[in-house]
């Protein structure tokens, strides 16, 4: 069993900066694969960015990339999502997920993901 805490959530203008940590309790974290989904008002959960077990292989959604960057520290049990250039539009739940089957895939969509942190609010003020 594995349990996720999101944390670092706030609200900042347009072009700011904030970093999401979640942080997972359990000896095995070091072996899943991580990923950040959000979910916007009226919207369906939608996928951020994903990052294998080792931490050198990464997914990002198109419109994410260049502006945010996820991360992870095995020592501390801990995932981190650096967002930069922030937008309104990036206000959102945000979500941390676990993948537990030890793939070598990286999921894109939350059916690959089987553990769920309870999330953390951004929200980007234009």
């Amino acid at each position: 069993q594995v349990q996720l805490v999101e944390s670092g959530g706030g609200l900042v203008q347009a072009g700011g900066s904030l970093r999401l940590s979640c942080a997972a309790s359990g000896r095995t974290f070091r072996s899943y694969a991580m990923a950040w989904f959000r979910q916007a008002p009226g919207k369906e959960r939608e996928f951020v960015a994903a990052i294998n077990w080792s931490g050198d292989r990464t997914s990002d959604a198109d419109s994410v990339k260049g502006r945010f960057t996820i991360s992870r520290d095995n020592a501390k049990n801990t995932v981190y999502l650096q967002m930069n250039s922030l937008k309104p539009e990036d206000t959102a739940v945000y979500y941390c997920a676990a993948d537990s089957k030890r793939t070598v895939v990286l999921h894109t969509t939350d059916r690959g993901y089987d553990y769920w942190g309870q999330g953390t609010q951004v929200t980007v003020s234009s």
